[in-house]
């Protein structure tokens, strides 16, 4: 089979612990050794978050007053290196020389009218208490918004369109490759009008950017891997029961959490339902569940499976 697999933010960095590199290294074990065992029977790419990394960057950017701040962008760029040679290093370890693994920089194309930009959603970086974020932005010119019992920083998250690198994905992946790629979203471009791209002040949402990847190279299946075990219904009351198997037309009927669950049940949804050569997919399968059940989630198991 032909998988592509997303790893959410907490692989590496969960809420309240250190943003060290010895952390995000003991995090991955539990994922990397996943992902052997996956990438030994199957066809395998690998996305990942960065919505701590990315804002934990840019307050460092911030920090330097006499140096202008990096833009979004460029901070995007310098995630998909950090993680994905974490991952890498990681991976390449858990599978002992039978497989090759590679990090490929990555850009996805997005609409400069897309109306994200003049609403931002995207939680990246640290938590904090309401009184410390509303201080901050204020003082830095930032949107915070109530992110679970803290507030966080939000930033535009366009719509991807395409994924620029596509190409050079199929030519890795027809070399027996393992690909880590399209990390935090990808980094955001817009067309130029002298015919190039420009990078812009965003953070496209991972699952979106991985669902679209998936339907691009034409994938029997899309792991969406989070710190929860399954898409639960009714969350965080006495009578919450997790779904098992469900249909795009169900999900969309209920309500799930905006800046968690919801874009990952979307991009569940758009997956299965992609068009493939004019016409619906068949069989195409879409999973979401835990780090450590993303072998067991293929045959409905364990987690919450989309067809």
């Amino acid at each position: 089979m032909r998988i592509v697999v997303a790893l959410g933010g907490n692989a590496l960095l969960r809420r309240g612990e250190p943003p060290n590199a010895e952390t995000q290294r003991r995090n991955l074990h539990t994922a990397t050794a996943a992902l052997a065992q996956l990438a030994l029977e199957h066809t395998l790419v690998v996305t990942h978050g960065n919505g701590p990394q990315v804002g934990l960057l840019a307050m460092q950017s911030e920090a330097v007053s006499d140096i202008e701040r990096l833009p979004l962008d460029i901070l995007g760029a310098q995630t998909q290196g950090m993680i994905g040679y974490l991952i890498e290093d990681e991976l390449r370890d858990e599978l002992a020389g039978q497989r090759e693994v590679a990090t490929l920089l990555t850009q996805v194309e997005v609409d400069a009218n897309d109306p994200a930009f003049e609403h931002p959603s995207k939680p990246i970086g640290p938590v904090y208490d309401e009184p410390t974020a509303e201080r901050l932005a204020e003082q830095r010119d930032w949107v915070v918004a109530r992110d679970g019992d803290h507030w966080r920083r939000v930033v535009p998250s366009p719509l991807p369109q395409r994924i620029l690198e596509i190409r050079s994905i199929r030519l890795l992946m027809e070399a027996n490759v393992v690909v880590i790629c399209a990390g935090g979203g990808g980094v955001p471009v817009v067309a130029d009008p002298a015919g190039g791209w420009r990078g812009v002040e965003a953070v496209v949402d991972k699952d979106f950017s991985t669902a679209l990847l998936a339907e691009q190279l034409d994938a029997d299946a899309l792991l969406l891997l989070t710190d929860v075990d399954a898409v639960y219904e009714d969350w965080g009351t006495n009578q919450a029961k997790p779904i098992r198997n469900a249909t795009p037309a169900v999900l969309r009927g209920m309500s799930f959490a905006a800046g968690s669950m919801g874009p990952k049940v979307e991009a569940a949804c758009r997956f299965v339902t992609a068009e493939h050569g004019g016409s619906p997919a068949r069989g195409r399968v879409a999973c979401i569940g835990a780090l450590g059940d993303a072998n067991r989630m293929l045959n409905g198991e364990f987690g919450t499976r989309v067809m």
